[in-house]
């Protein structure tokens, strides 16, 4: 079996050379690094991760903490942002631990067990059980989801109040002036979860601001759940001519429904997800998205993890604009 000293020897350079390359630990010149690229693959070198990890003090491992209930809640939403996280990863030479348990006992075993370098959550709560532990932590952690007082703590996600308030105004400059959003399920509303809730207080104030009549409603993903929450904020909000769909597992039910009723979109109706476009855009009747960054913002949960390992950047919040993609299914409320 190869050795660093076996690559050091082949590539003309000692063994703390190769050590830098393998760590990245210190800047190495252009050729050299080929040199000893080029002998790591001729000797089918690979070194131990072990004895990396104890002469490093780094797993070169990120811990992904994925509870089930946002798997089965926003599932392609929540695989986009699995492989933003995963695929910054491996350019950065990182593996990705995932957890899928929301127990804290278990974030807290992950991180102590000396496992990961850095720990990345999703499905963060308004107050979230699991914070008190990572701010204790000599691992640095990012949450996906921003929580009322992140403790200290590095978050990233779309700005979803920034995108309730978006939502509000694209259908008041067509003319709407009776909307319904139809948001998360009651599960994630209880415990308030910070995507859910968070849109739903933008929604709400550009709504009061512009004198614009409106309702939220719970929206759940199948057929007859996602019917019955179109006929609530229908029976909710006279004369409606606008849906806001924050819960793309339930968009396919939402235009059943209006369909069921002889309801077009836009013609007599119009909608507006908020979701990952590339979800949004392939439905029967392809909608206009306010849209949800996934896979970008994985990645730059990755990006914040390093810098925080390596201390080149400060505790911070990074909240991504909203971005509105138009296709076609919102248009002037039909005169009556």
């Amino acid at each position: 079996m190869a050795t660093i000293a076996d690559v050091a020897k082949l590539a003309g350079v000692s063994s703390s050379t190769v050590s830098y390359v393998l760590s990245g630990k210190r800047p190495i010149s252009g050729p050299t690094r080929t040199r000893v690229e080029r002998a790591i693959r001729d000797l089918g070198f690979s070194p131990h991760a072990g004895a990396r990890a104890l002469a490093t003090n780094q797993t070169n491992v990120l811990g992904l903490v994925v509870p089930l209930r946002a798997l089965e809640a926003n599932s392609a939403t929540v695989m986009e942002v699995v492989t933003g996280v995963i695929t910054a990863a491996r350019e950065h030479g990182d593996d990705v631990l995932v957890l899928t348990d929301e127990d804290v006992a278990d974030v807290h075993r992950l991180a102590h067990g000396s496992r990961v370098d850095a720990l990345i959550l999703m499905d963060i709560e308004r107050q979230d059980p699991r914070l008190p532990v990572l701010a204790g932590l000599r691992q640095p952690s990012i949450l996906i989801g921003v929580p009322s007082d992140t403790q200290g703590l590095s978050c990233v996600d779309l700005d979803f109040t920034a995108a309730g308030r978006l939502a509000v105004r694209h259908l008041a400059d067509h003319g709407h002036r009776s909307i319904a959003l139809l948001g998360a399920g009651e599960a994630a509303l209880a415990r308030h979860a910070n995507y859910a809730v968070r849109i739903i207080d933008g929604f709400r104030d550009e709504a009061g601001r512009l004198g614009v009549r409106h309702t939220v409603v719970p929206c759940e993903e199948s057929y007859p759940q996602a019917a019955a929450a179109v006929a609530r904020a229908r029976a909710e909000v006279d004369d409606l001519t606008a849906l806001v769909v924050h819960n793309e597992g339930a968009l396919p039910g939402v235009l059943d429904a209006l369909a069921r009723e002889g309801l077009r979109v836009p013609e007599d109706v119009s909608v507006l997800a908020v979701s990952p476009t590339s979800l949004a855009s392939h439905l029967a009747v392809p909608l206009t998205v306010i849209d949800v960054p996934s896979v970008e913002i994985g990645r730059t949960a990755v990006a914040m993890a390093v810098g925080r390992q390596e201390r080149t950047t400060a505790v911070e919040t990074r909240l991504l604009a909203p971005r509105l993609v138009e296709h076609g299914s919102c248009a002037a409320p039909r005169a009556v």
